[in-house]
């Protein structure tokens, strides 16, 4: 950690301006991603960044974020505070002096973060954040609390409006920033609003990578708060991660620091059959990895061959494990603090510096030969477990012969009950998956041949949380499905081979539809996670109710729909509770759920992969008393159940 000895003075010399801000509002899609649900958060994130960053230099404590019942958001910190007064370089178009402040907040690269003065390390290096958080909002408030004055200055859609006025004196010992602002409607044209759960696991996840620091988060909409502290780091976050699972020894955390970089690791092997590992940058989650992640991958696969065949696990004659083999029920996390970092992007999803792979490669490797060394038991039952994997995967190896799609074009290869469709441009084509043959009879009947395709899955298909790919490729539904999406899995996995541009799950609404449903999901979440990514994998919403009266006919898809339609056609209308899909004709399946013009389809998303993480393994894994935990908490919130 950064001491405030170690950095050098933040003052107005401190802030340096690159460039204008003329262009946020007509392209937000470069500074904040878009202007979808994910780019709303990306607001809040880059506010709050700062905050993180006073924290990183050892100046801020304490972070709180509220969302107002307007939506409006507010972040305060009691870091330094932003330097006010006039600044040294920056001119208006009066070519008067610009106050700091209005630099900060209006001008597009302006940051006290390019010349090495204000801080060591920082998550924001573009100098793009709150200036596009500004210029992107309908109204913005900054307040600074510094050198014993209490300021204030206002923003319409980035514009100041007047000077910054000071509005009160406090104690010299009180300073920090708060920040109120609410998105532009003009800008976010959709029906979107701020997702507490979203938000909660950003919120968290900050505070574990950043130690000694108090995260409060309060959404005055629902009436909830949550605070975060956590002294424990990211040896805390690998627990919370585990917490469902079955661990093999405690958590091995590393803490360093090479070249000015800080480098921090923690690492535990448990009994599940995936991985999950984490990678941030500046208390950045990168999403898409980087050179950090590479880097811990290499070198806890050569330290666990090493030891393998130092210690005759491995025999002269047996291979090394592969990178998935030692990366089976891993969980880890690595986190790094770099002054200069180098994004792919302004979103900062994966870092690039080369440097840190050799860091990290070094610093992991070093410690976990060490713990492999000290503790030979549990170097045994992680070995033990490569072992089980390799074999593992070299069965899935050949049963994945079997099911490895060839040419579209050679139709012997796709499944018996796949009805395909005409279309070969995968762009345009569907792919239902239904179950049971009653419903897919339907959905052949009453489908648009040219670009739906149904495949229907006899029964439930295996629980592939609780089971190694060799054994989920023994499935005939499974290899069925792997088929019929031609993308083949695991490591042959190519998101090219899709046959089919969008993925509908449809499911009875119904106890066991909902079960099929979560198992589908399980298998995607787990072995094609590329699919939810890039968009292809929806939920089909068939309705509950037809409601009919005289010659009207219309479908519910809620109950308050229901309650609402009942209330026009009157008393008289007749109710019917579609039980399953297998109750409807063709032609009923066809304009309710199947014909893009009238259907609802849900996009499956994964807003936060740790969280996702941990909730498939909860829900579908075998410990038994967080799931019935889950299940008594949430029990009320249950709607449609069949009893």
């Amino acid at each position: 950690m950064v001491t405030k000895e170690q950095t050098v003075n933040y003052d107005v010399n401190a802030i340096q301006a690159l460039e204008g801000i003329e262009h946020v509002r007509k392209r937000p899609g470069m500074y904040v991603g878009g202007t979808d649900i994910k780019a709303l958060h990306h607001l809040v994130y880059e506010v709050v960044d700062n905050a993180i960053d006073e924290a990183l230099a050892g100046f801020c404590t304490r972070i709180g974020i509220t969302i107002h019942a307007d939506s409006s958001v507010t972040v305060e910190d009691n870091g330094r505070g932003i330097p006010v007064g006039p600044h040294p370089t920056k001119k208006d178009a009066k070519g008067k002096p610009m106050e700091t402040v209005d630099v900060v907040m209006t001008v597009i690269g302006a940051g006290g973060k390019f010349g090495g003065g204000g801080y060591k390390v920082s998550g924001g290096l573009h100098g793009v954040g709150v200036s596009a958080v500004n210029a992107l909002s309908e109204w913005m408030v900054t307040e600074v609390k510094r050198d014993g004055k209490w300021w204030r200055q206002e923003y319409q859609r980035g514009v100041p409006q007047g000077t910054i006025q000071m509005v009160g004196k406090v104690s010299k010992e009180e300073t920090g920033t708060k920040q109120t602002f609410k998105f532009d409607k003009q800008i976010f044209t959709e029906e979107i609003d701020y997702r507490f759960d979203t938000l909660v696991q950003r919120f968290r996840e900050m505070a574990f990578v950043t130690r000694g620091v108090t995260i409060r988060f309060v959404d005055e909409r629902a009436d909830r708060q949550m605070t975060f502290y956590f002294e424990g780091g990211l040896t805390s976050f690998v627990r919370y991660l585990n917490r469902n699972r079955e661990t093999l020894h405690p958590v091995v955390h590393v803490e360093k620091d090479i070249e000015n970089i800080g480098i921090e690791a923690a690492i535990q092997y448990t009994d599940a059959y995936t991985e999950s590992v984490y990678s941030f940058a500046n208390t950045i989650n990168t999403i898409d990895g980087g050179t950090h992640l590479t880097g811990l991958r290499a070198s806890l696969t050569r330290v666990i061959n090493d030891y393998a065949r130092k210690n005759g696990l491995l025999k002269d004659s047996d291979p090394n494990f592969s990178g998935d083999d030692t990366r089976e029920g891993l969980t880890a996390i690595v986190s790094v603090k770099h002054p200069e970092p180098q994004f792919e992007s302004q979103t900062k999803v994966k870092l690039m510096n080369p440097e840190v792979q050799t860091y990290v490669t070094q610093v992991v490797g070093e410690a976990f030969s060490t713990f492999l060394e000290e503790n030979p038991q549990a170097a045994k039952a992680i070995i033990a477990k490569c072992l089980t994997s390799a074999r593992a995967r070299d069965a899935a190896r050949k049963a994945r012969d079997l099911v490895i799609r060839k040419s579209a074009l050679e139709s012997l290869t796709l499944p018996g009950k796949l009805a395909d469709c005409s279309e070969r441009d995968s762009s345009k084509t569907e792919l239902y998956i239904v179950e049971g043959d009653s419903a897919g009879g339907s959905a052949k009947q009453g489908r648009d041949r040219h670009f739906q395709a149904i495949l229907p899955l006899r029964g439930k298909i295996m629980n592939t949380e609780r089971a190694r790919l060799d054994k989920i490729l023994s499935s005939n539904e499974i290899k069925a499905l792997i088929s019929a999406l031609g993308t083949g899995i695991g490591d042959n996995f190519d998101i090219e081979g899709l046959r089919y541009g969008r993925v509908i799950i449809m499911t009875d609404a119904d106890v066991d539809g909902s079960h099929i449903r979560t198992l589908l999901l399980t298998f995607f979440f787990r072995y094609m996670p590329q699919l939810i990514e890039n968009g292809h994998l929806y939920i089909a919403q068939p309705p509950l109710y037809r409601i009919a009266y005289k010659n009207q006919v219309k479908y519910a898809y809620t109950d308050k729909e229901k309650d609402k339609i009942l209330k026009e056609l009157g008393e008289k209308a007749t109710l019917q509770r579609y039980k399953g899909l297998g109750e409807m004709n063709p032609e009923q399946l066809w304009e309710t759920t199947m014909n893009p013009e009238n259907r609802t389809l849900l996009l499956v998303t994964i807003e936060d992969a740790a969280e996702a993480d941990r909730t498939f393994d909860m829900l579908m894994g075998d410990a038994v008393d967080p799931r019935r935990k889950f299940i008594q908490t949430h029990a009320k919130a249950v709607r449609n159940l069949d009893i």
